[in-house]
């Protein structure tokens, strides 16, 4: 596939899928691309190939009504860079070659049959666009064959095929859970990376394995409604996989998020993830919504918009769109990294990060209603379409933005409480408060902050200011720096310098 030119304006993805045909489109073509418009047809391409070795009259018809859809919204929607995938459905069949050439007619783009190996690569190019640093094994299940490939922090390795689908699954076991079983048992035996999983991560893809993360959540009661980077003990999983197996999924709770056509698939879904954790041993199970698209977007980056952190990248996208000065976010971040090295130099490079997106974020809310800013502003961050980030990181940046708003409430719990440990919790707060500070000297607007550092020395902190700005020295800076102090264990005082 050639590297397409860096360019602003909207690209998309077809996927043509062994279950369903999607068209995502996003705003640009970037290191953290935001999806604008997200649509799919489930047409069961892939229903009975693995018996008739045909695509199904019924799903070719509907698939290629729903790509004539696709065609003319990627013309409203200006569309500068189409990209057109098929996967395992389209390149077994036999009249895959003819479906392809009336997909091709429509669209006016040429179609990338991507052989299994190539779908393992870009899956995990997925995993790598969307997820900091993963290490463990992805898998991406589709309707039609299961892809795995190791994942050594961001660094690919090596990777596989299975005709392991959930599609490819019930029709070849005639909805027989106990042979369906049989077939995954005999087809992992020969899959020898996926030991190299122990105590790492297994990384889930595929609309099958979301919707078991689906459930899974609500079983649980979980209070984060975000399925990428759902996190959960392997083991756990695996149990609940164990149980979908036995009882009618009819019963369970948010079912009805389900579409209709794929709960029959959940139990093959679960058959297969169970194993695969079984035979692993991985310790935890994350959901990566970031799969094959997004790597094949991330594919056509240059190496060095590759290294970018998309965190960051994501931060700042929402900085232009929401700050009334966009340029004041990298001043917050040098005053915050002054502060950083004399309060809390153990501070890890993780975290570090954090802070730096905590402060790109830190103007979402400034539209908002006064009352309300800090709850707008916590809920803005919690959902926000950031990449590279794990749910706990968006509870503590979502409880940093409500304390920069709203400061050390004693009635309101912070958000999300229930994914922080109660030195997050604590931290989110003192950030939250300094970054109230900062606000309370420059309003927001660049050239104030670099004169006027907070460092702490011999327990307390000192907020400098040069006499040319001694006047914004008052009541409110200095109660707000009273409060910040508080909740680090700190005095604090004001100096006024020449």
């Amino acid at each position: 596939m050639p590297i397409a030119s860096i360019s602003n304006g909207p690209v998309a993805v077809i996927d043509i899928g062994s279950n369903s045909v999607r068209l995502v489109a996003y705003d640009r073509l970037s290191r953290a691309p935001v999806p604008m418009f997200n649509e799919k047809s489930l047409c069961g391409l892939g229903r009975n190939v693995a018996v008739t070795g045909l695509l199904p009259p019924d799903g070719l018809a509907q698939a290629l009504d729903a790509l004539k859809r696709f065609r003319v919204l990627c013309d409203l929607m200006r569309v500068e860079r189409l990209f057109v995938l098929a996967t395992a459905a389209a390149r077994r069949a036999s009249n895959g070659q003819e479906f392809i050439a009336k997909v091709e007619a429509i669209v006016g783009e040429p179609v990338s049959i991507l052989a299994g190996q190539e779908e393992a690569r870009l899956a995990a190019l997925g995993v790598v666009a969307g997820l900091h640093r993963p290490n463990g094994i992805a898998g991406d299940l589709g309707g039609g064959s299961l892809e795995l490939i190791d994942i050594e922090q961001g660094e690919l390795g090596q990777g596989t095929s299975l005709e392991l689908g959930g599609l490819t699954l019930r029709d070849a076991s005639g909805k027989n859970l106990k042979k369906a079983a049989r077939i995954v048992a005999d087809s992992l035996d020969r899959v020898s990376i996926l030991p190299q999983a122990r105590g790492r991560d297994i990384f889930a893809i595929g609309g099958t394995w979301r919707a078991i993360a689906r459930l899974h959540m609500a079983k649980v009661g979980y209070p984060l409604n975000v399925l990428h980077g759902y996190a959960a003990n392997a083991k756990a999983i695996a149990e609940f996989c164990r149980d979908l197996q036995r009882i009618d999924v009819s019963t369970l709770p948010a079912i009805s998020e389900i579409a209709r056509e794929r709960r029959p698939l959940l139990v093959y879904g679960a058959l297969v993830l169970e194993e695969v954790i079984e035979r692993s041993g991985a310790a935890r199970f994350m959901i990566s919504t970031s799969g094959v698209r997004e790597g094949v977007l991330y594919s056509q980056l240059p190496r060095a918009l590759q290294q970018q952190d998309p965190l960051l990248v994501g931060a700042r996208a929402l900085n232009e769109l929401h700050a009334r000065d966009p340029d004041h976010a990298d001043e917050l971040i040098a005053w915050t990294d002054a502060f950083a090295r004399t309060a809390w130099p153990e501070e890890t490079p993780g975290q570090k990060r954090i802070r730096h997106a905590a402060c790109l974020v830190s103007e979402v809310a400034w539209r908002a209603n006064p009352d309300y800013r800090a709850e707008e502003a916590a809920r803005i961050v919690a959902y926000a379409a950031l990449p590279a980030i794990d749910h706990r990181e968006r509870a503590f940046l979502a409880s940093v933005q409500h304390a920069r708003h709203e400061g050390i409430s004693e009635t309101m719990l912070p958000p999300l409480r229930e994914l922080l440990s109660l030195w997050e919790v604590d931290q989110a707060r003192a950030l939250g408060c300094l970054i109230r500070v900062a606000f309370n000297i420059s309003a927001g607007q660049r050239g104030v902050l670099p004169s006027t550092p907070v460092t702490v020395e011999n327990g307390s902190m000192i907020q400098s200011i040069p006499a040319r700005f001694s006047d914004l020295s008052n009541e409110r800076l200095v109660g707000r720096l009273k409060q910040t102090a508080r909740i680090l264990g700190l005095g604090f005082e004001v100096q006024i310098t020449s």
